[in-house]
């Protein structure tokens, strides 16, 4: 027990200590104020003396006893010193002098499970979209005369099926993404390689899921009973309505796609009900009608879910979307997010999975050391072999970091793991979104900058507000629905 002296020492030490705040986002949600704390990525309720203590700290640094005299009249002494302590265990409030919180710079265990391989069945595709990111004026791998085979051979999709299991550890199952170019293409490739997966991860007793991304010009009856009967994830790359569709998603002659694909979307959505059929859509500066596009897509053809992503393009291409255009596409989006929490509070579903995805990475408490997970969780695999960060970069030596005969080069995949951490993105360590954002998509920063441990600071206006748009939703939940946010513990 501590003497009394040195008690009542530490007693007044303790009064008379600093308080400031420290590093967290505060939102309100139904008069309700909380606090998104950063880097821990938790949330905590605050009651009426927490907002007091913050707001007689948002003016600067105050000594705890201050505080005691300014607000123990109105909430009691000891209740306000207990908040004062839980405050400054959550590291809400402390001295103003206290080094910022930061990520831990740990990496991750060099035998850290890989959930998901994108194999890249084909780099050939059928349209000619101005705006792709493999096949237009920002690629980086030449899908034309590089040396990388058209096709995928059987032998190297049954490796790479292989390179998966192996490379899961010991986890129950893993997930095969199929890529292209477009995908069907090769769709010989996709029936031997499913069969063959199933038989190996029977034999490993694991279990394996698939997916695959289709601009939706090859589906055929006989294909989507395939995908039906074997239960294969599917997304649909489409841009919108007619004129969106057909602006720039054409095939190589210019002709537009839209009647192509739109009788071939709705038998694939009408016969394929193992699995909710989701829309992918690249937004340009050419075509931003956000609610326009949503709403086509899921009202009149009937996809369960759409998410929609910026195009990935230098600032000077003439449709990379412009600042202002931005904007115009937030408040778009969070007209949509109000819609997804509208129908949350009422148990519905609501198919903007740019909502979904966020909202459960806030639920998990999510706080990214990366930007995602390629080149650790996930990796992606060239047509010859060749594993590389993600399928964005498939084929590009630069981002290859092994292959699936040979396996994982561990000495470059840590080099990747310690250049793009966030403890060596400078630009991120103030911003309070970093736990959920860390930076942004490599991709995206080696298209805008040259390089893909470069933070995307062309975003970070938009990242935080929409950040905050959905911590708010996230808060809506809590206070009136909370049995909805039970759907993300899973």
């Amino acid at each position: 027990m501590t003497p009394p002296a040195t008690a009542a020492a530490a007693s007044v030490a303790v009064a008379e200590e600093l308080l400031a705040l420290r590093d967290f986002q505060p939102f309100e949600a139904y008069g309700t104020r909380f606090l998104y704390m950063v880097p821990s990525a938790g949330i905590f309720r605050m009651d009426e003396v927490g907002c007091a203590v913050l707001d007689a700290l948002a003016d600067g640094p105050r000594r705890a006893d201050e505080l005691l005299a300014a607000l123990g009249a109105r909430f009691g002494t000891e209740r306000v010193s207990e908040t004062i302590e839980e405050l400054t265990e959550i590291r809400a409030v402390g001295g103003p002098d206290a080094p910022k919180d930061e990520a831990p710079n740990d990496l991750p265990p060099a035998d850290f499970p890989l959930n998901t391989l994108v194999v890249n069945v084909t780099n050939k595709c059928n349209l000619a979209c101005t705006y792709c990111y493999e096949y237009g004026e920002d690629k980086i791998v030449d899908t034309q005369y590089g040396k990388q085979p058209k096709f995928m051979s059987e032998e190297t999709a049954e490796e790479s099926i292989d390179f998966l299991l192996a490379q899961s550890g010991s986890q129950p199952s893993a997930h095969c993404t199929f890529f292209g170019g477009e995908t069907l293409l090769n769709f010989p490739l996709l029936q031997k390689t499913v069969a063959y997966a199933r038989r190996r991860a029977a034999e490993e007793g694991k279990r394996i899921t698939f997916s695959l991304t289709t601009n939706a010009t090859l589906l055929k009856p006989e294909i989507i009973r395939w995908l039906a009967d074997n239960d294969i994830g599917v997304t649909v790359s489409i841009d919108g309505p007619k004129p969106v569709q057909d602006g720039l998603r054409v095939f190589h002659n210019g002709r537009g796609t839209y009647d192509v694909v739109l009788p071939k979307i709705r038998e694939l959505i009408e016969t394929h009900r193992s699995r909710p059929i989701g829309a992918r859509v690249t937004l340009t500066q050419k075509h931003l009608n956000v609610l326009e596009i949503y709403r086509h897509l899921t009202e009149e053809i009937g996809f369960f879910e759409v998410g929609l992503a910026p195009v990935t393009t230098q600032d000077h291409r003439d449709y990379a979307i412009t600042p202002e255009s931005k904007d115009s596409m937030l408040e778009q989006f969070e007209v949509l997010a109000r819609e997804w929490l509208d129908h949350a509070l009422r148990d519905e579903h609501h198919g903007f999975t740019n909502v979904t995805d966020t909202i459960e990475e806030i639920h998990k408490g999510v706080s990214k050391a990366y930007g995602c997970g390629a080149g650790l969780g996930l990796l992606g695999v060239a047509t010859d072999g060749e594993v590389a960060l993600c399928h964005r970069f498939a084929g590009s030596e630069e981002h290859t970091i092994g292959s699936v005969s040979g396996g994982i080069d561990r000495e470059k995949q840590e080099k990747f793991l310690v250049d793009h951490h966030i403890a060596e993105k400078t630009d991120c360590h103030r911003c309070w979104a970093r736990p959920i954002c860390s930076g942004g998509c490599y991709h995206e920063a080696h298209v805008q900058y040259g390089d893909s441990s470069h933070a995307n600071l062309h975003y970070c206006t938009w990242v935080r507000s929409w950040t905050h748009t959905c911590l708010e939703i996230y808060g809506a939940l809590a206070e009136k629905n909370p049995k909805f946010l039970e759907r993300f513990d899973a």
